[in-house]
């Protein structure tokens, strides 16, 4: 069985027909032999589809999709396991286990999902839900979210490297020296497009212009990884409005819904008995961040 995740920094990438790249696993008897990254190689769900299903694809798991995607994912025989975040390695782990939840169309609101892999319990659509219920609205995030999504048609940063496949290595640090990922402790380098906005841009800036096998120390300021703290994104609603909300709990991540439908990464930051608080902003947003960063291969 081969599953392919919409993948982006080592992330569930939540927008499906944006995607730039899949992750690839083979698995033999429920359990993962190997895994590779392959370029999405266009865009739109009919091309998507029809890609996956030229390598073999049987699953494909991924964040936000919509129903033009899911009919086409259909077509092709592949199966759907919609509404993943966080880790791909452990989204796949989770649908192996029959433990990931399907949202199934999660860009209008409507569609019944269930546990993937486990097709015995239903659970309706709704407004939040936690990891036992699939939903419509927002639901418990098992990870974090990736970088920046990038959409764009060509590289936005100049380098000899802008628009090339990279792989490299990197440990980021807080200014008191606190670890905060690492790509040395998964034991596999990080691959992206250098230059079209899938990484946050000072990262993107500093591999742009390197050697193959050389190592550089950046220090980034707010405006050049995730952005200065928004005041606007941190917004209160009644608990009555939001069916759910009331099972959600302080420093609890969650995806909300956007009025198009796609699902956004919030983090509750207060709770009383009627109204609830989201916080919008990128865990990082107002942090200085250090990377050292080790440009390990140059792909295409």
């Amino acid at each position: 069985m081969k599953i392919a995740v919409t993948y982006e920094n080592g992330e569930v990438f939540q927008h499906f027909g944006h995607t730039q790249e899949f992750k690839v696993y083979t698995v033999e008897d429920g359990n993962v032999q190997s895994s590779e990254i392959i370029g999405s190689e266009g865009s739109g769900h009919g091309a998507l589809a029809g890609l996956l299903a030229g390598k073999d694809i049987d699953v494909l798991i991924c964040g936000g999709i919509g129903g033009g995607a899911q009919a086409a994912l259909e077509e092709n025989g592949i199966e759907l396991c919609a509404g993943a975040s966080g880790n791909t390695d452990d989204a796949v782990e989770a649908y192996l286990k029959g433990e990931l939840i399907n949202t199934g169309v999660n860009c209008d609101h409507h569609g019944e999902g269930h546990t993937c892999g486990d097709h015995e319990e239903e659970h309706g659509c709704g407004g939040c839900h936690d990891e036992e219920e699939s939903c419509g609205g927002c639901h418990d995030e098992e990870g974090g979210c990736g970088g920046c999504h990038g959409c764009h048609g060509g590289p936005i940063i100049e380098g000899k490297n802008a628009g090339k496949t990279v792989r490299a290595h990197y440990k980021g640090t807080f200014n008191d020296g606190t670890q905060f990922d690492s790509s040395y402790d998964r034991g596999e380098p990080l691959e992206f497009v250098c230059g079209m906005g899938m990484m946050i841009h000072g990262f993107d800036v500093a591999v742009a212009n390197m050697e193959v096998g050389e190592t550089v120390d950046i220090h980034l300021m707010p405006e050049e990884a995730y952005g200065e703290v928004d005041p606007e994104a941190i917004f209160t609603v009644d608990i009555a409005e939001m069916p759910g909300a009331e099972n959600l709990s302080v420093d609890q991540q969650v995806y909300l819904q956007d009025m198009y439908g796609r699902p956004f990464p919030v983090k509750v930051t207060d709770k009383d008995d009627k109204t609830i608080t989201f916080d919008a902003n990128h865990e990082m947003a107002g942090k200085e961040l250090n990377f050292r960063i080790e440009l390990v291969e140059v792909v295409s």
